[in-house]
């Protein structure tokens, strides 16, 4: 993987719509060799999938719980993964070292919707010792790209708008005349 493969990385991460030809535009590359990279990320696996990110309050899923699950027996573990997959309401689930044995971010409609599932569902998973929930009262940063290596975040593209702002912030390379013009202004 090169700085153009991370540079494309980077764009898709900040918006996974762009077409080919933004896309291409973006990292100054022509659409054939932009598509071709496209395409060969996507065959290696390092872009899994595009999807949507939906506001979980609009869609009436408003309420967010942290759950940390200590396990009281080992041999449980790949029953109770199996189980904790079926659960939609499981957004995340990470087995982590130490106490506890799982971190998990929960949705519910409500106080009482995540009272229900914690005491239906989750309290009744193989292996479970105890579960103890934090809520969340406000998300500070979610969903946030991954920094990849070389590249400049899409905040310090937007924030530098004018030709000149982004000559100064780095994002544009210093004047060269009519070529320089045509490609970066016009």
């Amino acid at each position: 993987m090169d700085d153009i493969d991370r540079r494309i990385l980077a764009e898709l991460q900040e918006d996974g719509r762009l077409t080919v030809t933004e896309l291409s535009d973006r990292v100054q590359l022509t659409p054939a060799p932009c598509h071709r990279r496209l395409r060969e990320l996507e065959r290696n696996g390092v872009i899994t999938g595009y999807r949507a990110v939906l506001d979980p309050a609009a869609v009436g899923l408003g309420f967010e719980a942290l759950v940390n699950v200590t396990m009281d027996r080992e041999d449980a573990v790949a029953a109770f993964e199996a189980a904790l997959a079926a659960i939609p309401e499981i957004r995340h689930a990470e087995r982590l070292f130490g106490d506890p044995d799982y971190l998990l971010r929960v949705v519910a409609t409500d106080l009482d919707d995540y009272a229900t599932l914690r005491d239906q569902k989750l309290a009744t998973l193989p292996g479970v010792q105890r579960i103890t929930s934090t809520i969340v009262m406000k998300r500070i940063v979610d969903n946030r790209p991954l920094p990849l290596p070389g590249t400049q975040t899409r905040r310090l593209h937007d924030a530098a708008t004018t030709p000149d702002r982004q000559r100064r912030a780095g994002v544009l390379p210093r004047r060269k005349g009519l070529t320089w013009y045509l490609r970066y202004c016009a």
